[in-house]
């Protein structure tokens, strides 16, 4: 018996997608829900605690996630382009969000653009609102990992390592091989390193550096979701290099890998030229905010100058008589 065979391997689910009726219920969407939802849960906090109007983050998500979706898709077809629109492609499936394929480089655009609109519509600055969220989104990123193990998505090289990752046939009620959306014959086709979990593990370890680092420091304008930009990258890079699955390349390097350096480099300068310091907390309120705190005082303004002309009034009704009534008074007493 080889040294191989008795290793532990990491074995994966043996489905991704459960059929209630006509539902069907993917891991892969039920991940990046939770994601979402612990993101602005604790992004509002995060806001919050620097300033911020309580559920600011839930109403720019409505804005930035629709467009993070997007972003994500687009950028995937872009980059495997081939799968969809090459020879034997099904463009219609380029449409087919549920069968995973999110870049999160597009997702991160798209979404700034839609977290953009939201703040200038609501009066708050951009960077400041990325300090806040940065943390809780690759958190997010990390828990959505998950749904690629469910996948069977997103591994690397073949390892002999004890952490390595069984890949399963997976086949549909028909018998056909179908990888994402079947049902596990227990047949390992291959053991892989499991570099999601690899880039889930790296995540964390951001996430708490920089909850580290915004706790020490005084960083804000947008400094610490540089700081996670390139944190990400840098592990997202390393990933990169570990995969051999398809994907499109330049000089024979994967396109994300080219992506990964690119924006680090990027990140790291911002992170260099921002302004340093935190914003003024009264700068982070809420244009809505803002502007309710001013009708209350006009509010007050106006019923504290009703009370004044009350007081005038009830002022005036006992003022002491005039002087010509006195001297009735007094000539109608020298009389008695």
């Amino acid at each position: 018996m080889t040294s191989t065979a008795i290793l532990a391997y990491i074995p994966s689910p043996a489905q991704g997608v459960w059929h209630v009726g006509p539902l069907a219920l993917r891991a892969y969407a039920l991940f990046i829900i939770i994601g979402i939802v612990v993101s602005v849960v604790w992004g509002d906090r995060r806001w919050v605690a620097r300033g911020g109007t309580k559920g600011t983050v839930l109403d720019v998500a409505v804005w930035a996630v629709p467009f993070g979706l997007l972003g994500g898709r687009l950028y995937h077809v872009a980059t495997d382009w081939k799968t969809y629109f090459g020879p034997g492609g099904s463009p219609i499936e380029a449409l087919y969000v549920w069968n995973g394929g999110l870049g999160i480089w597009g997702a991160v655009f798209l979404g700034g653009v839609g977290a953009w609109i939201a703040c200038r519509r609501r009066g708050i600055p951009l960077p400041a609102f990325g300090d806040a969220v940065g943390p809780p989104i690759l958190l997010a990123q990390a828990i959505g990992r998950i749904g690629n193990y469910f996948n069977q998505e997103l591994y690397g090289r073949a390892t002999t390592q004890p952490w390595g990752l069984e890949i399963y046939e997976r086949i549909d009620a028909n018998g056909r091989l179908d990888p994402l959306n079947g049902v596990s014959t227990g047949f390992v086709e291959k053991v892989v390193h499991p570099t999601f979990l690899y880039e889930l593990l790296w995540s964390l370890a951001i996430v708490v550096l920089l909850v580290l680092i915004d706790r020490k420091y005084t960083i804000g304008h947008g400094r610490l979701f540089a700081l996670y930009v390139a944190g990400y990258c840098v592990g997202r890079f390393w990933v990169e290099l570990m995969r051999d699955d398809f994907a499109t390349k330049i000089a024979g390097i994967r396109i994300n890998t080219f992506t990964s350096a690119i924006i680090f480099v990027l990140a790291v300068a911002y992170f260099v030229i921002a302004t340093k310091g935190r914003e003024d907390p009264a700068t982070l309120k809420s244009k809505d905010d803002e502007d309710n705190s001013a009708s209350a005082g006009a509010i007050d303004q106006e019923s504290g100058d009703s009370t004044d002309a009350v007081v005038d009034a009830d002022t005036t009704d006992e003022a002491p008589a005039p002087a010509s009534d006195k001297k009735v008074e007094e000539e109608g007493s020298t009389r008695g």
